[in-house]
């Protein structure tokens, strides 16, 4: 008779196995799930039983209320064109530098994924505006391809974030909290891909131009013109820092204002709205059914009791800490390079985040738990960009046909460079991430 430790352990490696297989996500730990917890209790009777609790249960959070809003607003706001707005703005700022396109497309990235929340969307949406205007003013197929991937990424560090409110309810940790608490990661991000780009084209010089030098009058006339986004941003992080919305009502409030802005822009008809609703239920519903899924898996290694066992066994072999987590992030770097950052978090912070909490790094455990998800979402993120199968890089060679693969690995190389080197910064100085934190909380 296999023991349940066992059954635990062999739970998770079958979840790769199936998701390798392209069974869908949610599917394959829904299935290990409850086929598991059958051979530990012998009997689908109180697993039914337990099912239908755990539906209702996992569900019913309200929390979870802000990822359909969220989805939304991300679908509005590409409908509205606020991308464009973005890249312009930003390009009549930066261009006339050197590396200054590049650096445009990355701070036009940074702005739509504060109204998106999502990388693969930002990338792709960033992509179709960018890449062409970057081609144009002579950026070498690497150096273009390289930024706009690693742009994607600020989508979703940068909030309001789907990710960043699953983690909350992940780690039983306060919303706003963990959007404050990735605010300076995703500036930081921000910034040193603008520098990756600026030293890029004085190392190799031909990898980018110019555009001609913009008056300052037309440089605050393109920023005036992309004022309906930073209302937006204003509104739903000024509103939930000031007291005025909870998370989830300024998500209803960004979404209503996404909405109008694409309305009023004229991007907007009966069939667009009946299209966003509907991309936004389908993400919605596979989202929900990866919750779901997660959720049974979890229950499933809750009665194996591997996931306590696994972090007795780490506090018992008296590793260092920052050993211990070096080994962490790099596995999420690895397995963030085949899952999407959504999956890979809710497969494996059930069994990660109690041996980390475990372990004494110094901090207090609502200041650990923030901290730890913060950085997990950042080395997942880096996973998107990393060569040879970081998703990012696809999507973005994809709408470049006739750049080969090998020049967009090339070019973002630097760009994983920077975000080593920040992640590095940010575990030895967990202060510079919980700043904010402490300072507003």
């Amino acid at each position: 008779m296999v023991s349940s430790l066992v059954l635990g352990l062999l739970g998770f490696p079958l979840v790769l196995v199936l998701i390798f297989l392209r069974v869908p996500i949610g599917l394959a730990m829904l299935g290990v799930g409850v086929f598991g917890s059958f051979l530990i209790t012998g009997s689908f009777t109180p697993i039914m039983a337990q099912f239908k609790n755990l539906t209702y249960s996992t569900y019913a959070n309200e929390s979870l209320s802000v990822v359909p809003l969220f989805l939304l607003m991300g679908q509005f706001a590409t409908l509205g064109g606020l991308s464009a707005g973005l890249f312009r703005a930003a390009a009549a700022w930066l261009g006339h530098r050197k590396g200054g396109m590049a650096m445009a497309a990355i701070g036009a990235s940074a702005g739509f994924g504060a109204i998106c929340g999502s990388s693969l969307a930002t990338a792709a949406t960033m992509g179709k505006v960018a890449l062409p205007e970057l081609k144009r003013y002579g950026y070498s197929d690497a150096l273009a391809t390289g930024a706009v991937a690693a742009g994607g990424t600020l989508g979703i560090l940068i909030p309001p974030s789907i990710i960043l409110v699953i983690l909350a309810v992940l780690t039983e940790q306060n919303i706003a909290k963990l959007f404050m608490a990735a605010m300076v990661p995703g500036i930081m991000a921000a910034l040193g891909y603008m520098i990756v780009a600026g030293v890029y084209v004085r190392f190799w010089p031909e990898g980018g131009g110019v555009r001609p030098r913009m008056s300052y009058r037309r440089r605050f006339r393109e920023v005036l013109n992309i004022w309906p986004v930073i209302l937006v941003f204003v509104m739903v992080i000024g509103g939930i820092y000031a007291g005025v919305f909870t998370p989830t009502e300024a998500a209803a409030v960004g979404a209503a204002g996404t909405g109008l802005i694409a309305l009023f822009s004229g991007n907007l008809d009966l069939n667009k709205i009946v299209g966003a609703i509907l991309a936004t239920a389908t993400s919605t519903a596979m989202i929900f059914l990866i919750i779901l899924g997660a959720a049974a898996l979890n229950a499933f290694f809750a009665m194996s009791q591997m996931p306590q066992v696994a972090a007795s066994w780490v506090a018992e072999q008296g590793f260092n800490p920052w050993m211990v987590m070096a080994v962490v992030l790099v596995f999420y770097l690895i397995m963030g390079c085949v899952m999407d950052s959504l999956s890979m978090i809710l497969l494996t912070m059930p069994i990660i985040y109690p041996i980390m909490t475990g372990l004494d790094f110094g901090l207090m455990p609502d200041d650990f738990s923030i901290w730890f998800g913060i950085l997990v979402l950042i080395v997942v993120e880096v996973g998107l960009i990393t060569p040879p199968v970081g998703m990012n890089l696809f999507i973005i060679n994809a709408m470049s046909p006739q750049t080969r693969m090998t020049e967009t690995y090339r070019g973002v190389l630097p760009f994983v460079a920077s975000d080593i080197v920040r992640t590095a910064i940010l575990v030895a100085f967990p202060s510079i991430t919980l700043w904010l934190v402490w300072t507003l909380f």
